[in-house]
């Protein structure tokens, strides 16, 4: 049986878009295609 009272007690809004949004670009975040697009610039650039 689940427990409303304890499980409210645990809830955490998500963010607001624009929230996420500066909490994403604030963070340098590097992922798999970030990573590709540079070695495909330096490939390029050779």
């Amino acid at each position: 049986m689940i427990d409303f009272e304890k499980e409210l007690a645990k809830y955490q809004p998500s963010l607001e878009v624009d929230e996420a949004e500066e909490a994403i670009y604030n963070n340098d975040l590097t992922d798999i295609s970030d990573i590709l697009d540079k070695v495909l610039k330096d490939k390029k650039g050779r």
